[in-house]
């Protein structure tokens, strides 16, 4: 019996090595590319290992999503992606099981001095939206210069990211700099599709990566 398509995808074959926070966020990494995720379930149950729900906002969104990864090489296993059966229920039934465990409740302690640095951050961030041009582009070239990447990134989230564009050659992240990295393609042709496609793209939600072309 088929399936109806719906907003939820269930992927299994996951590779179980991977943590579960790990696995959220990389899961966010590539989905979040076809719409936006309203919750990314996975548990390291016995019986759910290996498994993860996508909850997309668009049925359009998920249907995407399952024809393009499908079979995609997802830390060395090809995810197997499906609708999920009964839209949210398996993931409702799962989220009961997840909410049940008591959260300790710790009560926010005031922490002086955050809305200033907040503030400070905010004027910061509007001017260097007035003045975009601050960073001179470099002519095209088949190396892309990443910056503001989150604290996360690794090479196979990016890596993900950018193989599915023609010509991709590798990814070369720069030692003790979470924040940015280098992707090389074989030709400006191919990086320049790939800069203009991912530009702005959300690897969290709150980090926009920025892409430029390398200095030659």
């Amino acid at each position: 019996m088929d399936v109806r398509p719906n907003q939820t995808i269930y992927i299994n074959n996951l590779n179980e090595k991977i943590k579960k926070e790990e696995l959220k966020k990389s899961l966010y990494a590539i989905f979040s590319q076809f719409g936006q995720i309203l919750d990314i379930v996975a548990l390291k149950t016995l019986k759910m290992r290996g498994q993860a729900f996508v909850i997309f906002k668009e049925i359009g969104s998920a249907s995407n999503a399952l024809r393009t990864m499908q079979g995609f090489p997802f830390y060395d296993k090809p995810m197997r992606i499906a609708y999920s059966k009964s839209d949210s229920d398996i993931v409702a039934k799962l989220k009961g099981t997840y909410k049940e465990r008591p959260k300790k409740v710790k009560p926010p302690k005031p922490v002086p001095g955050v809305e200033e640095k907040k503030d400070k951050k905010k004027k910061q961030s509007s001017a260097e939206n007035a003045n975009p041009n601050t960073q001179t582009e470099q002519p095209p070239n088949q190396i892309l210069f990443l910056t503001n990447l989150p604290e996360e990134t690794n090479e196979m989230m990016l890596s993900m990211l950018f193989n599915q564009f023609p010509g991709f050659k590798e990814v070369r992240l720069v030692p003790n700099r979470h924040d940015i990295a280098f992707v090389e393609f074989t030709t400006e042709l191919q990086s320049n599709a790939a800069k203009e496609a991912l530009q702005g793209f959300k690897i969290t939600p709150t980090h926009a990566m920025k892409i430029t072309f390398a200095k030659k």
